[in-house]
């Protein structure tokens, strides 16, 4: 029997055997508080809100800049239109055409003793009742006429020698298409309308030899303000005709600011101008005149300028069916005093086959077309239109005073 032999020896391995995990260190310590200033104000803020005053302040400055943003928008508006205006008078040919046979009429109608008549109704008649005032300021007679007055009475002051002026911006005005037939068609009518060209606009229609002063707006007014009062409109008829004011004092008179000052001595104006002359020094003593220079200056329109009545008029004859042949102008052109002939059309009424003071409708021929005709051309009716008669609406206003030069660069070609 084998003896078991027991030992009680320990177990030996190269494990380990943690029992229980113990922290290294003692848990940190929270942060000391920050040591407060001597000067440090620990008193609680006190909490602010936004109270009814403080709103209702908040509100009155919204409303003050959204007042203000609407009146920079009108002047905005209305500036822009001067502008497209500015461009329009530079550039477009009917608007420039317009504005010298305006001038032209009134200068001459004014040395002839008579008075620019200003019509209009509305708005339109209170910017006619101002430029009637800024008119006679500069010396250039003016009064207003209002259409409705006018068929009561108030067409007895009109005179032979007057000029029409018309305003109004839609160009068909009920008040002033009534009063239209009762106005003697001998007088020059001008209407100042937004209308850019004669034949959209109803006033001209009815009479065709109106003078177009265009004066129109980029945009409606109910486009720019949400409603269609005169605004923008009234801003360019007034700019249109203090711009006409301006132009026929300078060419009526030497020294407009002079004229101005004597019509109108009241008044800051008057004071200072009054001071003005006060300042002036003395005039100089009276000096022997000293010859003048030579000064070639060049040639004037006005210089060079036929007369017409010093153009003969060819009509044919109302008894004769027969037409007018370049024969008849050779003959009429040897007995005008100027060589040139005016051509009526049939249309155009006329008592006399052969005169100088009947020009209205028909065409011009110069002595230099005269000459040019050949045998076939004599014999040639002027039934058709041709080479020979320049017909009235190819004709182009220039002012009489601008240099031929000067015309021939602005009509774009030679004068004929």
């Amino acid at each position: 029997m084998v003896q078991q032999i027991s030992h009680q020896r320990p177990v030996q391995n190269s494990e380990v055997y943690v029992l229980r995990q113990v922290p290294p260190f003692p848990p940190l310590s929270p942060p000391s508080p920050i040591t407060p200033a001597e000067d440090f104000d620990d008193a609680p803020i006190d909490a602010r809100s936004l109270t009814q005053p403080d709103i209702t302040v908040c509100a009155k400055k919204l409303a003050i800049e959204e007042r203000l943003s609407r009146a920079v928008h009108v002047i905005a508006t209305e500036t822009t239109a001067l502008q497209h205006l500015t461009n329009l008078y530079s550039s477009d040919r009917c608007a420039r055409d317009g504005f010298t046979r305006a001038v032209d009429t009134i200068t001459t109608r004014h040395g002839n003793g008579g008075k620019l008549v200003v019509i209009g109704v509305g708005k339109s008649g209170h910017i006619a009742k101002k430029l009637v005032a800024t008119f006679n300021s500069f010396a250039i007679t003016s009064v207003f006429l209002h259409p409705t007055e006018a068929l009561h009475g108030d067409l007895g002051q009109i005179s032979r020698h007057d000029t029409l002026l018309m305003i109004t911006f839609s160009g068909k005005t009920p008040e002033l298409l009534t009063l239209l037939p009762h106005l003697d068609k001998s007088l020059p009518l001008l209407i100042l309308t937004s209308h850019i060209r004669p034949e959209t606009c109803d006033l001209v229609r009815h009479r065709p030899d109106t003078i177009l002063l265009p004066a129109p707006v980029h945009e409606a007014e109910t486009a720019s303000f949400g409603v269609a009062a005169p605004t923008t409109s009234t801003t360019v008829a007034l700019a249109v005709g203090d711009a006409l004011a301006v132009v026929v004092s300078r060419e009526l008179y030497p020294s407009v600011s002079s004229v101005f000052s004597r019509n109108h001595p009241g008044g800051a104006i008057g004071a200072a101008f009054h001071q003005q002359q006060k300042q002036q020094p003395p005039p100089p003593a009276a000096q022997p005149p000293q010859p003048l220079p030579t000064v070639n200056l060049p040639p004037t329109i006005r210089a060079l300028m036929t007369p017409l009545n010093t153009i003969s008029t060819l009509s044919p004859s109302p008894s004769h069916s027969t037409s007018l042949t370049g024969l008849d102008v050779l003959r009429t052109g040897y007995a005008s005093p100027s060589g040139w002939v005016w051509v009526n059309t049939p249309s155009t009424p006329t008592n006399a086959t052969t005169s100088t003071n009947s020009h209205g409708g028909g065409g011009v021929v110069s002595p230099r077309r005269i000459r040019r005709m050949d045998t076939t051309d004599l014999a040639s009716t002027l039934d058709k239109p041709g080479w020979l008669v320049t017909p009235r609406r190819a004709f182009v206003s220039v002012a009489a005073d601008s240099t031929v030069l000067a015309a021939a660069k602005w009509v774009g070609g030679d004068v004929v």
